[in-house]
């Protein structure tokens, strides 16, 4: 378990972290989330001990490890393989196992009198144990594993880990992490550098990690997979939602109705106190009244909105005219230095469609836009429609913006027939207000960025849109404005994404790229991983032996057992007779939980009936008894609807067990 008690830290006017308290125990699983600069990766960086803080606030049991993934990192890797780097997340157990050989050598040499004996058999005991749950006779079938599931090839094993790209590296970070299985995962953004297949076994792997995690991601489908907590950090104070991601929006928007009741009755109070001040401050016949209104004022704590993120608000312009058919493939072939990258790729779209093209890193995404886009040269046929106007926005777009240039002239260079005022209400709208449009790009963060090259490519109309990974940089709440406007754009968009939430609401077909060869399913991302699911299930069963019935090479046939019917149907009786009897105390279980949410839930409305009133807030002390009642409440609700939904499940399980007896 670890716990943070009282955590305060301010820079400058800002508070980053007020009056913080909050615990992780084992199993725990939390998405951590909060508006850029509201302090996520400074609090995973104070839970792993890379910021220090006074002492007493970061408490943790002594065998609770933690273990951190940064955002973004730079390590210099020495000469090892990618395999001895990975290896290297078992030093402490092979310098165990090491010494627990070196000490049962002593041990087989050493006389049976001599003094050290019990030290050496202590020792001995104490190494065993500490292996026992290491599994150390696996370690290559394990690290083989987690390298395979995240992206790494068999001829990957022994190159030089320090000849892989940064993306690439921090995988081997992410598995290293994984390797080590510490009590609690703290993980910052760790899907950014992962394809769709690598994202899949990330979410499996994690959902049946033993240990904690704390998670900060923008891959909206992934936090609600993984995670069952949400802590929220607003202003500097910590909110704890149970639930996922989606389910803490639904409760935040909630919370944050009731917020602004209490907020807008506490500010009409201050102002009916403060004109009461003003009218008869002169008046000595009602000095007391005054006097114990300015007390009750100086005395009263002040309700904080919290805080809303800035959000871009845009939409593409419209699409220009064009023919019904936009752009056709055939046998389209790339190679590098000889090696290809894919061969044979071939499909049609239409105007309107949207397509998601997926596939591994490596397999040729980013390479098949630039094409289409006209940055690279291929073989085979590529063939535009009829007044087709592409644009491009590349998955490094941002980086290759030009550094001394300023936001304002970066967008209004490359703007067809609009003013410079025109393109300042754009740059508003992507959140670059007044003298921030003239900001150099250099000194912008990667989300800035994002946005300026998002802005820029929307100043050129089009009819056929590349993007790829657009989402980069871009938090929840851009992500969602972004995805709004390309499920309105009336034109066609070809993206390359791994954030499967993002584009899962607006494509309709879906272009796998695998070992050369590309796909084209009808569908989005769920429906294409449906698919992908099937044909594993089918290879698997085909890859299966086939059993047999008789013994192989007796040339007995299948012989059908005489069966007893009659105990057949007794023991059947006797399984629904027990079947029924597990029935019984949880459909109470259920009952007893349906009345009890019934009254908590109308105890709560009375609570917020009274917490709307705005005299509620002139008697501090019953505003304060009444929330703290109405907080009780919602956890006792939440706790209750839980032990519900589990009741529910296990009748469930039960009467799919008796219906299956009957079949």
């Amino acid at each position: 378990m670890l716990s943070i008690n009282d955590l305060n830290l301010q820079y400058g006017d800002k508070h980053l972290f007020r009056e913080v308290a909050v615990q992780i125990h084992s199993g725990d699983r939390v998405g951590l989330a909060g508006v850029n600069g509201s302090g996520k990766s400074t609090l995973l960086k104070i839970m792993c001990g890379e910021q220090d803080v006074d002492p007493g606030i970061v408490n943790k049991a002594s065998w609770f490890t933690v273990a951190y993934l940064p955002q973004e990192v730079s390590i210099g890797l020495g000469s090892r393989s990618l395999f001895a780097e990975a290896e290297s997340a078992f030093d402490d157990v092979l310098a165990q196992q090491e010494e627990l050989s070196r000490v049962s050598g002593e041990l087989a040499l050493i006389d049976a009198d001599d003094p050290a004996i019990d030290g050496l058999l202590a020792r001995q005991g104490e190494l065993q144990h500490l292996l026992e749950g290491s599994d150390v006779f696996r370690i290559r079938p394990q690290i083989e594993r987690v390298l395979f599931g995240l992206g790494f090839a068999a001829a990957d094993l022994e190159r030089e880990a320090k000849s892989f790209s940064g993306g690439w590296i921090m995988r081997l970070l992410l598995a290293k992490l994984l390797l080590k299985r510490p009590s609690l995962l703290l993980l910052d953004e760790p899907t950014n550098h992962l394809d769709l297949d690598s994202l899949t076994w990330l979410e499996d792997f994690l959902l049946g990690y033993q240990g904690a995690m704390i998670i900060i991601s923008h891959d909206r489908a992934f936090l609600d997979r993984v995670t069952s907590i949400t802590w929220e950090l607003s202003l500097g104070r910590l909110s704890v939602f149970r639930g996922n991601y989606s389910h803490y929006q639904v409760e935040k928007a909630l919370r944050l109705s009731l917020e602004r009741a209490a907020y807008d009755n506490q500010q009409a109070m201050i102002r009916q106190s403060e004109r009461f001040i003003t009218r008869f401050r002169a008046k000595s016949t009602k000095a007391r009244q005054v006097q114990s209104r300015v007390k009750q004022l100086e005395k009263l704590e002040r309700i904080e909105l919290s805080e809303t993120d800035r959000t871009i608000r845009f939409t593409f312009p419209p699409a220009a005219p064009s023919g019904r058919d936009m752009l056709h493939l055939e046998n389209v072939r790339k190679s590098y230095h000889g090696r290809p990258v894919f061969d044979g790729v071939g499909f049609s779209l239409q105007r309107g469609d949207k397509l998601a093209v997926v596939g591994v890193n490596g397999a040729g995404k980013t390479t098949l836009l630039k094409i289409l886009a006209g940055q690279l040269r291929a073989e085979g046929e590529i063939k535009l429609g009829h007044n087709v106007i592409l644009s491009y926005f590349g998955q490094h777009q941002a980086q290759e913006l030009a550094g001394e240039l300023t936001i304002l002239d970066t967008v209004y260079h490359t703007a067809v027939d609009m003013t410079i005022t025109q393109v300042r209400s754009l740059l508003g709208a992507f959140l670059f207000t007044g003298d921030e449009v003239e900001k150099q790009v250099r000194v912008l963060s990667g989300g800035e960025k994002s946005r300026v090259a998002l802005a820029k490519m929307l100043v050129r109309p089009a009819n056929l849109m590349l993007l790829d990974e657009p989402t980069n940089h871009l938090d929840m709440s851009s992500q969602e404005i972004l995805q709004e406007a390309m499920a309105q754009y009336e034109g066609t968009i070809i993206v390359v994404s791994h954030n499967r939430f993002f584009v899962n609401s607006f494509i309709n077909k879906v272009l796998e790229i695998r070992h050369g060869r590309a796909t084209l399913h009808e569908g989005n991302i769920d429906d294409y991983l449906e698919w992908r699911r099937k044909m594993e299930t089918q290879a698997e069963s085909a890859a299966a032996p086939p059993t047999r019935s008789a013994t192989a090479g007796s040339g007995a046939e299948s012989v059908e057992p005489v069966v007893d019917r009659k105990a057949l149907r007794r023991q059947r009786a006797q399984e629904r007779q027990q079947l029924g009897k597990k029935l019984g105390p949880l459909k109470k279980k259920s009952e007893e939980a349906e009345q009890e949410i019934e009254r908590l839930e109308k105890r709560k409305t009375e609570l917020e009936a009274r917490m709307a009133d705005p005299e509620l807030y002139s008697a501090q002390e019953q505003w304060s008894a009444v929330s703290k009642e109405y907080n009780q409440v919602e956890r006792h609700l939440e706790r209750t609807y839980q032990r519900w939904e589990e009741a529910q499940q296990a009748i469930e399980a039960v009467e799919q067990e008796a219906a299956a007896m009957e079949q």
